[in-house]
């Protein structure tokens, strides 16, 4: 089976200025790097959360960018979608996670033979200080996150990764929940570090991290909202 490990984390934000402030209400960091996504028409910050635990992960704050055109189709992470925008007027919400790929095909072709529709493979890319960031990655035509966001986008980089610019931004993920998987398909494909969580009112994600300001968990929606 094709080998997953979390890339990085999304945080919705009505703006990307809500999403500053949010930030730097919770870690005390106002991050600098980031840029636009043309053919989403959004935009992003981004800061480490690396730990032993999850190498090379990082953290996203994304909006819709005013500036933007709109894209031909929908916004990925469900940023078009009229109930999360109302949930996102009242702050920032964690939406969903990124899973980096060895092989982004073969991960693909596996959650697709299980049922679960995580769109096509398409390329992306982010100009950034650094010179231009490429991937690829999983995005439905309708802009939906599966399981309300506790499967992933499947991730693989092309060269350079994001965090090989970052500075160290001091706050560490501790640990990971996910909900709503099946069992059979957790086994074969969940990392060892992401923790299956089997309440059935479980939220979506969960997680736990560190920082400067001390620990902080975040929560998603439940799989069956």
């Amino acid at each position: 089976m094709p080998m997953l490990a979390l890339d990085h984390l999304v945080v919705a934000a009505s703006s990307l200025a809500q999403g500053l402030d949010w930030g730097e209400a919770l870690f005390g960091l106002r991050p600098e790097a980031g840029g636009r996504h043309a053919a989403m028409g959004t935009h992003n910050r981004v800061f480490t959360i690396g730990s032993a635990r999850f190498p090379r992960a990082y953290f996203e704050i994304i909006a819709i960018d005013p500036q933007a055109l709109r894209p031909v189709q929908a916004r990925w992470f469900d940023l078009d979608d009229a109930a999360l925008q109302a949930q996102l007027a009242h702050g920032p919400r964690l939406v969903h996670w990124v899973a980096r790929c060895t092989d982004i095909d073969a991960a693909h072709a596996a959650l697709h033979a299980t049922g679960i529709d995580c769109g096509t493979i398409q390329p992306a890319e982010r100009e950034t200080p650094q010179g231009l960031l490429r991937w690829r990655i999983s995005v439905r035509a309708d802009g939906r996150r599966p399981l309300v966001g506790a499967v992933p986008a499947l991730i693989e980089w092309a060269g350079a990764h994001p965090t090989d610019a970052l500075p160290d931004s001091g706050v560490a993920l501790q640990a990971m929940r996910v909900a709503g998987w099946p069992p059979a398909l957790a086994a074969a494909l969940l990392p060892a570090t992401i923790t299956p969580d089997p309440r059935p009112d479980a939220p979506a994600l969960g997680i736990d991290l560190i920082g400067a300001r001390g620990p902080v968990t975040l929560e998603s929606a439940a799989p069956q909202a």
